[in-house]
């Protein structure tokens, strides 16, 4: 069997932060010492592990390992690989670049800092020729960034849809296959630990919104950056919607969508109603994928664990043994920034969709053609409509629309707004 000749060449890692990510990552670079040989042909040392508070237990990692001084390692000339896991941008964002300045390779799963300074933090690693490797920034242990970056890049990649929030698709699922309502199933995703104390950024869309600002940078080498996606939440979605749009033979998911169109990038982050039969519509709980289209390729889809301690560290773990092989081999900073194109980014308005309507409106002669014409009268074409239940002299209508402008669709809401037989617009989410 052929194994690399084992070396006396050792690199040696700093660690930057020792959370949860940070102490799974720890535990596989011990646990892999000798598989690290076995594929790099050197032995990887961890030297120092970064915390804020030396005197909180840190267990495993040995106590001696740790320092609360940044000094520490920038300034040591034998560490060679820095892998920031503390989060944020501040301070990651300053010992980032200064790491790569010093000429060490960067290993990071910071989504937040690559969404909104991926420019600056990757023109500093190609000037340097050095690494900086993130496939742990998106979707966990699924294998993402390396596929986009190298797999595929003989395609023209048109288009990545996909569920990159686990909290988020976890309550959307107890919503569809238990009937909770989504306080509830909000509840049971925090207990169970898939939902922080405070749960905003992944039910509002913004986690999503960021991964998906890096997959779309790198998919149509052109920067995208977080504040350039249309992010909306699930905190609206209700029973009711799920109940529909089952009989209309669809799932509701928060889905991240990224088309390259001939005039610009699209990029969002919003509930969709999904076919039933859409290989996404099956992902339950608190699993990730991705499903890509390229023109060469066709469709390709990743799947697995989007998050979690060791999934988390297994994509980090990777990113650490690829990054002693170029060591190694002396071909750091070989795939750099693929960000060579500077294509326009479109707002939300510019982009079409098909909708998913509920209407409550009074149960009278006339109101279905009257609603029928407000649609009409701003090229808002209907391609389903059912009147579902009947109360105290109100109706409410489900309409599914064709593709149709999101700005001919918002002006044909705020005329319903004024329209004194609508009695309330109860749910608008957009169609796959």
């Amino acid at each position: 069997m052929r194994a690399y000749k084992v070396m006396s060449r050792k690199i040696y890692a700093a660690i930057l932060g020792a959370g949860t990510v940070g102490t799974g990552v720890y535990k596989l670079c011990q646990s892999m010492k000798d598989d690290v040989i076995s594929k790099t042909g050197a032995e990887l040392v961890v030297k120092k592990v970064l915390v804020r508070n030396l005197d909180k237990d840190r267990d495993p990692i040995d106590r001696e390992l740790l320092t609360d001084n940044w000094k520490d390692i920038i300034e040591d000339k034998d560490i060679e690989i820095v892998i920031e896991l503390m989060g944020g941008t501040t301070p990651a964002k300053q010992y980032i670049l200064e790491a790569l300045e010093a000429g060490k390779q960067v290993v990071t799963a910071n989504k937040d800092l690559l969404a909104e300074h991926g420019e600056e933090v990757m023109g500093m690693a190609d000037k340097m020729h050095a690494d900086l490797q993130f496939e742990a920034a998106v979707a966990g242990a699924i294998p993402i960034i390396r596929p986009l970056k190298q797999s595929m890049a003989g395609n023209n990649i048109t288009e990545i849809i996909g569920i990159v929030n686990g909290t988020t698709n976890y309550i959307l699922t107890k919503m569809t296959e238990s009937g909770m309502n989504y306080k509830d199933a909000l509840a049971k995703a925090t207990e169970l630990g898939y939902a922080e104390a405070d749960p905003t950024a992944d039910v509002e869309g913004y986690d999503a919104g960021r991964k998906m600002a890096i997959m779309s940078s790198i998919a149509f080498n052109s920067r995208v950056t977080f504040n350039q996606v249309y992010t909306e939440g699930i905190t609206k979605i209700t029973a009711e919607d799920i109940k529909y749009a089952k009989e209309f033979g669809y799932v509701i998911k928060l889905l991240g969508l990224a088309r390259n169109t001939p005039d610009g990038i699209e990029v969002k982050v919003h509930p969709m109603l999904i076919d039933e039969n859409h290989p996404l519509a099956t992902v339950r709980d608190s699993f990730n994928a991705v499903f890509v289209h390229g023109e060469a390729s066709d469709d390709t889809m990743f799947m697995g664990r989007g998050a979690g301690q060791m999934p988390t560290a297994s994509a980090v773990m990777g990113d650490i043994i690829d990054v002693c092989r170029n060591i190694v081999h002396g071909s750091c900073g070989k795939i750099g920034c693929s960000c060579y194109k500077e294509l326009p980014v479109k707002d939300i308005s510019e982009t079409k969709s098909k909708f998913f309507l509920r209407i409550e409106a009074l149960d009278k002669q006339g109101v279905l053609a009257n609603i029928a014409s407000v649609l009409g009268n701003n090229d808002v074409s209907i391609a389903q409509v059912v009147q579902k239940s009947r109360k105290d002299g109100v109706a409410e209508l489900v309409i599914i629309t064709d593709v149709v402008a999101e700005k001919n669709f918002n002006d044909a809401m705020t005329v319903f707004n004024g329209l004194s037989v609508v009695k309330e617009i109860a749910g608008v989410i957009r169609v796959y």
